[in-house]
């Protein structure tokens, strides 16, 4: 992190996330970006990274700027560098309206590669009612000065994990197990979530929320890269102020696929965000 970054937080609008995930619009539905390598883990782009992405594209093609739900399929892994998105309005009505994006990039052949297609609706989260009616409730994660971040670890591998860099996680310890070669097996991941230069969270960085912690496979005795096949995000309302806590679990690994369920919560106790995705991971 920056260390003017530090002194002064980020807003919503003027922040690294906001400068990354910014689209240009080319043509009518037709935007470009430069995806940028400070989202990466390993060499590829973070789904979540490139989820608020396709969702800024969507938020400038459809009549309505919120995101309620988006379903994405992540084809091939994204690159650093240059990428088109293509979107079409599939439907437009008072409360909600949908579309479809796709992101592109090209080969070293030349020849241009889908890496991502997504389905979405849109809406006005400011237009809700306030009537909340739930069984869910937060996570139990210690005090934030009692979780552990990547700072707290061995220094990582150049470039392996960027991304970390520009978030600010502190994990629950419970959850830290395999970081010490002692996996809990449960298949449980739980954090303090937020950006590192200070900026709130709005709908656009939940959808990064929700694919921004280790795997869950990590704490099930697994290792290696856990590439996403498919994640369905929820934005619930718009978040408060402060901390996001966001809590992990897989039930089920089979076949060499597992589920991940996520929850991300306010700093006033609210369920802002909900997800679920298949990933692939590779067994011994």
């Amino acid at each position: 992190m920056p260390e003017a970054a530090s002194v002064m937080r980020a807003t919503i609008g003027d922040s690294e996330f906001d400068r990354d995930t910014a689209v240009t619009r080319r043509a009518p539905g037709v935007y470009d970006i430069d995806l940028s390598a400070g989202w990466t883990i390993i060499s590829a782009v973070n789904g979540g990274y490139l989820l608020a992405v396709l969702g800024r594209a969507l938020a400038d093609a459809l009549p309505h700027a919120d995101p309620f739900t988006i379903s994405a399929h992540y084809l091939t892994a994204s690159q650093p560098g240059p990428a088109v998105i293509r979107t079409d309005v599939v439907r437009t009505g008072r409360t909600l309206s949908t579309g479809q994006a796709s992101l592109f990039q090209y080969d070293e052949e030349g020849e241009e590669v889908e890496r991502i297609r997504v389905l979405a609706s849109y809406g006005d989260l400011g237009s809700l009612p306030d009537d909340v009616r739930t069984t869910a409730v937060p996570p139990v994660i210690p005090p934030m000065d009692q979780c552990f971040g990547p700072e707290d670890g061995p220094a990582p591998v150049d470039g392996s994990s960027a991304i970390a860099d520009r978030l600010m996680l502190k994990l629950d310890p419970s959850t830290l197990g395999w970081a010490l070669g002692a996996p809990s097996g449960k298949g449980e991941m739980r954090s303090w979530f937020g950006l590192a230069d200070g900026r709130d969270a709005d709908p656009f960085s939940l959808l990064l929320a929700v694919d921004a912690l280790p795997p869950t496979a990590f704490e099930i005795g697994l290792k290696g890269w856990v590439p996403t096949v498919e994640l369905t995000a929820h934005i619930r309302c718009r978040p408060a102020p402060g901390p996001l806590r966001v809590s992990i679990t897989t039930r089920n690994l089979a076949g060499g696929f597992l589920e991940e369920d996520a929850e991300v919560w306010d700093s006033a106790d609210r369920l802002v965000a909900q997800s679920r995705q298949l990933a692939r991971v590779r067994l011994p």
